[in-house]
């Protein structure tokens, strides 16, 4: 069997790159840490390995959306690495979470109360997180339940306050005025907690000048390999590639339609090929007609509407026996980044990179000490 199995596609992600990133956002933001977003599943390229990668990079500190993958991922690391929970808890869940050494975000008064009785309950102090909302209307606690918790000595007796945070709406985009807005405002929410690590930037932030930067920052996006700003080149180095397996090339006369309701008509007499991957995969329907795969050097736009498990592709540029069967196309990779096929797809890298699929034969590399396509 050639390499690349069964499947109608390969996914390879390099966890040197990883390693590589977190490096590079760590000396960026220095003396403050560094912590890694590992939720849903590490971007969808696997939380376990991924969080293995970056804890042999250093990483200390890890971020989930959930307590079901805190403790799905608690077991496959040391005790002394912390990891927090931003969604924190849900009613009735403070005791598995203490249990399990978790730490959780709390996002609302009544997640503080919860969470200092649960305290009080186990007999020791527990460690949180706390977050407020400072302009992005999200989760966190608004700006008038602050001076009351942080005058409770109740609270403050059960619960170890291990940051104060909050999250950047606009970081993406260097100059836009909310970024300093939200800053003042999170200074001065922090100020009634004295002492307290903070903790503000995102991937994007970690861009911004170092006032943001504060004593933690939470890096997501760019660790994968995602632009962390729209300003300039991406300074990432790219961790994911994808390639689909050719099933099929037909040839399609001038004035053959393609695909489920015939949106693509053919103007020329054309070759097509069909790929072994569809939006069941994670490549979304809105690529129909507008993104492209890529193969020796050549541009292969898609046509036609993407279907559940193949997408098909006009391959006439390319001289006849340059691409048959089996052979594979790029949908990732140096031609064309994550960012540039979410563009393609009228979304954003974060959402291509959490919807790829689980058909994918997947293969874990580290481009700095082995070959590419060798297994680690």
């Amino acid at each position: 069997m050639d390499e690349g199995g069964i499947s109608g596609g390969r996914l390879r992600i390099d966890l040197g790159a990883i390693a590589a990133n977190y490096r590079l956002i760590a000396g960026r933001v220095a003396p403050a840490e560094a912590g890694a977003v590992v939720k849903a599943n590490a971007y969808g390229l696997g939380a376990v390995e991924v969080t293995r990668a970056l804890r042999d990079a250093g990483c200390r500190l890890f971020f989930v959306a959930h307590l079901g993958e805190a403790l799905a991922l608690r077991p496959a690391l040391p005790a002394d690495l912390r990891l927090i929970v931003l969604n924190g808890l849900p009613p009735g869940a403070e005791a598995l979470c203490a249990e399990a050494h978790v730490i959780p975000v709390l996002n609302s008064p009544e997640q503080a109360r919860r969470w200092a009785e649960a305290a009080r309950k186990t007999g020791r102090r527990l460690p949180a997180a706390l977050q407020f909302d400072s302009g992005m209307g999200r989760l966190g606690m608004a700006a008038e339940d602050l001076a009351p918790l942080a005058a409770d000595a109740l609270f403050l007796s059960a619960v170890d306050l291990v940051m104060v945070m909050s999250h950047l709406a606009c970081a993406d985009t260097p100059e836009h005025p909310a970024n300093r807005a939200q800053l003042a405002r999170f200074e001065a929410a922090a100020a009634l907690f004295p002492g307290i690590p903070r903790a503000l930037a995102n991937s994007g932030g970690a861009f911004l000048p170092a006032g943001f930067h504060a004593d933690i920052v939470r890096a997501g996006i760019a660790l994968y390999g995602g632009a962390p700003n729209r300003d300039g080149p991406n300074p990432m180095q790219p961790v994911v590639g994808l390639e689909a397996r050719v099933i099929q090339i037909r040839t399609i006369a001038a004035g053959g339609a393609v695909g489920y309701g015939h949106s693509h008509v053919c103007e020329r007499e054309s070759r097509i090929a069909t790929i072994g991957v569809g939006y069941a995969d994670g490549l979304p329907r809105s690529l129909g007609n507008r993104g492209a795969a890529w193969h020796a050097g050549e541009r292969l736009p898609i046509v036609g509407r993407v279907s559940m498990d193949s997408i098909t592709i006009d391959v006439t540029a390319l001289a006849p026996g340059r691409i048959g069967a089996g052979d594979w196309v790029e949908l990732i990779g140096p031609h064309q980044p994550i960012d540039a096929l979410a563009d393609d797809a009228d979304t954003i890298s974060y959402e291509m990179l959490t919807s790829l699929g689980a058909r994918y034969d997947r293969s874990y590399v580290d481009a700095a000490t082995c070959n590419r396509g060798d297994t680690i």
